[in-house]
């Protein structure tokens, strides 16, 4: 029985007795040989926790953040070099359920927050380098900072303190300031590669505008850029200024004149296409004008010569689907369409009647259940639906995979979107109505509905309606198809790609991988035949012409293999430097990423369009390992440059290649998955 059960007061914690015991503990690991540090720690780790939760214990573990590192606390773990760590994998980490997780990354935290003090100086981090970092951890952990516990912290419990804790506690230590001005830019990257889903960062926005207003946080000078993205939610024109609420704004609009409509429809263009997002304002305004002066349409949704010639030959089709499908809720539905009439995909005649289909369609308990548990009750499940059909066929490369191993199928998704969007149409129909999809694999039909499972046992709800619907089928669909095949010698890809993704993916299948052992195979061959295939040089300026599916292995910033992924390659050309470059898609759901060495991919200002990443040729095929090609249309291999082919050898060599050489066989390498 606790003293407190007993009627008796709880006892103080004594402060100096527990920063004593973990100066002991400290002092133990430190004296300790390397092999029995192991056994120091969970005394270090219980102690440090219950430190880190008292008042002061923060500033306490980051005054000892020296003595920790050169007692040992990080050797043989993932924070033991700071020089190569993610910020973005901090958020994981201090929400983990794991007590010594969440104590040895705050830390680790402590440490960097140290070095950005000038109090511990790091033989290979800066105090600038730990600066910027700490302002990454905090823009990418806001919701610590500001934010409402959610479940995650539910199932923290205590441990939840320690989290928030110490990220209060940097942002106290470093300013707010840096906190905002990073989130801005960060909203600003995110936003250039255009995805379909945005709710993260409609809440990050938010949160910015939470905080300007707050008398309790003291911004300084920070967040003077945050105005047009605040804007662009919630108050994109004149008359919706100061965010009077969607009421307030409909009873507006019944006394404008046409002026006014007029500056209304073009603001609202303006800020939607500036960045990407749509206001709720938006959503409202259109239904408005759709009935008595929907002339207004085409300049509310921003279009050009192209895209108003499509509205005006399907008018009836688009009037159909704002009704059906935009409201305020679902208001971004408006920008996938403004993207979807600017491609003219309504002029291919199946797409049309397709999409008449989709706003009649009933949907299926199944998935009804599903759109509900990720976007609630109101509107209609089909209004949320044809939102992301809009969304998907307008914005074919902002497909994300969210939190799942789906690589595949989103990759599939965003294919036919871009290729061939009257068979995603039919998709989402067969998934939403019929709560089943039959592909074929060489001529015998596969049943997502009689599958045995798929690559994820479970599909998060972080996802964009139409993938929401129809992932789970695919899920089930791509992984029979590869256990029809998995007692085929080699690499499974070779015959589920085409079947999977339809009959524009190459029949040519190349793998620089040997399946059984994981190591290195002909890694000349390969890079000839992809340079012959891909390279406008080498294969007679031949641009391509279907998205192709590929496959690379990923790496991290200090150039270690972390898995194998799926993307699409679109196209090869030269950036407005006169550099080859591959432009791809990778479904991941933030393109911009740190490969190692000095291959960082861009996603913007080296002539990407919305949704592309691209990588210099050389670099791209330093990652490559799988690839499809048509084999009747054949470059010239024996022209490529050895010494580019020998130095992309060398980057792989250095980075994911560096345990696959063949010649040595007592490493038996990670051979590729199912769902690379």
């Amino acid at each position: 029985m606790s003293d407190s059960d007993a009627g008796g007061a709880v006892p103080a914690v004594n402060f100096d007795k527990l920063v004593q015991r973990l100066d002991e503990a400290i002092a133990a690991l430190a004296d300790s040989r390397p092999f029995a540090k192991a056994g120091k720690l969970p005394r270090l780790f219980d102690t440090a926790r219950r430190v880190m939760l008292q008042p002061e214990g923060f500033a306490a573990v980051q005054a000892r953040a020296e003595q920790l590192e050169m007692a040992g606390v990080f050797i043989g773990t993932d924070w033991a070099e700071p020089s190569i760590l993610l910020p973005f994998l901090t958020t994981s980490a201090l929400q983990s359920p794991n007590a010594d997780t969440v104590v040895i990354e705050s830390i680790s935290e402590l440490r960097l927050l140290a070095i950005a003090r000038g109090e511990f100086l790091h033989p290979s981090m800066s105090a600038e380098q730990a600066h910027h970092y700490l302002t990454q951890v905090l823009a990418i952990n806001l919701s610590l900072l500001f934010g409402e516990g959610g479940e995650a912290e539910r199932e923290q419990g205590k441990l939840a303190l320690i989290s928030r804790g110490v990220i209060q506690h940097i942002a106290q230590e470093i300013g707010y300031e840096h906190v905002i001005d990073r989130l801005i830019d960060e909203i600003w990257r995110i936003l250039q590669q255009r995805p379909i889903q945005v709710t993260s960062v409609r809440r990050m926005i938010t949160q910015i505008a939470l905080c300007r207003i707050d008398p309790a946080i003291d911004l300084g000078g920070a967040g003077q850029g945050a105005e047009r993205l605040i804007s662009s939610l919630y108050g994109p024109t004149q008359a919706c200024r100061e965010d009077p609420g969607i009421a307030v704004y409909e009873d507006r609009l019944l006394s404008m004149d046409t002026m006014a409509l007029q500056s209304e429809a073009t603001g609202f263009a303006r800020a939607m296409h500036d960045t990407g997002l749509v206001s709720p304002y938006h959503a409202a305004f259109v239904r408005h004008i759709l009935e008595k002066q929907d002339s207004l349409l085409t300049e509310a949704l921003g279009l050009s010569s192209t895209g108003r010639d499509c509205l005006l030959c399907y008018k009836e089709l688009v009037h159909a689907l704002i009704s059906a499908g935009v409201f305020p809720e679902t208001a971004q539905g408006l920008y996938g369409l403004a993207l979807l009439l600017e491609r003219g995909i309504l002029y291919q005649p199946p797409v049309a009647p397709a999409l008449w289909r989709q706003v009649l369609l009933t949907t299926c308990p199944a998935a009804r259940e599903r759109i509900q548990l990720a976007y609630g009750y109101s509107p209609a499940p089909n209004a949320w639906l044809i939102q992301g059909v809009m969304n998907m066929l307008g914005q074919p490369l902002g497909v994300g995979q969210g939190n799942n191993p789906t690589c595949q199928s989103a990759r599939a998704l965003s294919m036919w979107a871009y290729n061939d969007p009257d068979y995603l149409l039919q998709m989402v129909a067969w998934a939403a109505r019929d709560n089943e999809i039959i592909m074929h694999f060489e001529g015998k039909p596969v049943s997502s509905a009689r599958s045995e499972g798929g690559v994820a046992s479970e599909i998060t709800l972080d996802l964009d309606p139409v993938s929401l619907v129809v992932v789970p089928h695919l899920d089930r669909i791509y992984a029979e198809m590869g256990r029809l095949c998995a007692d085929r010698p080699g690499d499974p890809h070779k015959w589920v790609n085409p079947e999977f993704h339809g009959w524009s993916a190459g029949r040519g299948f190349a793998i620089n991988v040997d399946v059984e052992t994981g190591n290195l195979q002909d890694a000349e061959g390969f890079l000839r035949h992809f340079y012959a295939s891909y390279h406008p040089f080498y294969n007679g300026n031949q641009p391509l012409i279907h998205p192709q599916p590929a496959g690379v292995a990923v790496t991290d910033s200090a150039a270690r293999f972390i898995g194998w992924h799926a993307i699409t390659i679109l196209r090869a050309a030269l950036d407005p430097e006169d550099v080859m470059r591959v432009y791809f898609f990778n479904p991941n759901n933030d393109s911009g990423q740190n490969w190692g060495g000095d291959i960082v991919v861009s996603t913007a200002r080296n002539g990407e369009r919305f949704g592309e990443a691209s990588l210099p040729f050389e670099q791209f095929a330093s990652r490559l390992y799988i690839y499809h090609y048509d084999p009747l249309e054949r470059g010239e291999p024996a022209d490529v440059d050895q010494d580019e082919l020998q130095r992309v050898i060398d980057r792989i060599h250095n980075s994911w290649g560096r345990d696959r050489v063949p010649a040595n066989t007592s490493l038996q390498a990670e051979p590729p998955p199912s769902d690379a």
